[in-house]
């Protein structure tokens, strides 16, 4: 597992379900931040010795991480590249930017202001946003074949499932649970309107039904019989699918069962790379919830 240097642009407010990183009703870009334990124990490590011994060298030498990326930690699009950072045994150091986003320093420098950012001197900007895009640069820049193939067709599968989640599958979680999580919801959606609440619970539901359909195309033709997406071991396209169904706790939505070993399964495989960020997401989720219930 990547070892991180964490820094928090805004004092978290608390500590996993009780406490909320920030307050549910101003959530900034995506997401916000909060932090607990994860449920699972972390099993093996996914990064190699070879990656190991080098950050070690780098954290003996005092050098500041070359890798910045600014996150916030209950999001499912920051986990993915939180997850994939640790996975893939990199060094580098997150900032928590709840409320900062729109800051005239991060919007200088991130006009969309989006998250999650890398800031890397190999880029022509300086900085990139979009969470696949993040991990699709890392992984060509570091030639992490394990996590994206370089051999055109296998990567072609890898690229097609990622775009489907943020085309189809996406879209669907986030009607179905950003009214739950109090996040922004997109202009010129019902849910962002002023519309009778009865009509955006009828959006909600709708969104929420139509989840399982892009669900079973993972399985059947992305998976296709095969542990993850990318075969015998998890692909950016299986973090990218992993982190994107913990949002659905939030509707206590009812995954079918290959779905809820394939979690557990992608848990296991990467051990508490991706437990720990997966754990300020479900955090965040439990607070939520327990708000609701009071």
């Amino acid at each position: 597992m990547a070892k991180t240097t964490t820094k928090s642009a805004k004092k978290p407010a608390a500590k996993a379900a009780t406490k909320p990183a920030a307050k549910a009703t101003k959530p900034a870009a995506k997401a916000s931040g909060a932090s607990t334990k994860s449920a699972t124990k972390a099993a093996k490590p996914a990064a190699k010795a070879s990656a190991k011994s080098a950050r070690k060298a780098v954290a003996k030498s005092g050098k500041k991480p070359a890798l910045t990326l600014s996150m916030l930690k209950p999001s499912v699009n920051n986990m993915c590249v939180r997850v994939f950072a640790r996975a893939a045994g990199l060094d580098h150091s997150e900032t928590d930017v709840w409320g900062h986003t729109r800051s005239p320093e991060y919007m200088a420098r991130n006009p969309a202001h989006l998250t999650p950012m890398i800031e890397d001197k190999g880029l022509p900007r300086g900085v990139l946003w979009e969470s696949c895009a993040i991990m699709q640069y890392l992984a060509n820049k570091h030639g992490l074949e394990k996590l994206y193939p370089k051999a055109p067709a296998k990567r072609a599968m890898i690229d097609s499932a990622m775009f489907y989640l943020i085309g189809t599958l996406y879209p669907y979680v986030a009607r179905a649970t950003y009214p739950v999580l109090n996040f922004p919801q997109y202009a010129g959606e019902v849910g962002h309107s002023d519309a009778h609440p009865d009509k955006k619970a009828e959006a909600q539901k709708a969104a929420i039904e139509a989840i399982a359909e892009p669900l079973e195309v993972f399985h059947s033709f992305f998976r296709n019989g095969k542990p993850f997406i990318g075969g015998k071991n998890p692909s950016i396209a299986d973090i990218r699918l992993a982190a994107t169904l913990e949002f659905l706790a939030a509707i206590d939505y009812a995954l079918p069962q290959w779905a809820k070993e394939y979690m557990t399964a992608i848990e296991k495989k990467l051990g508490k790379a991706y437990a720990e960020p997966a754990a300020d997401v479900r955090g965040y989720i439990a607070y939520v919830k327990s708000q609701a219930a009071a």
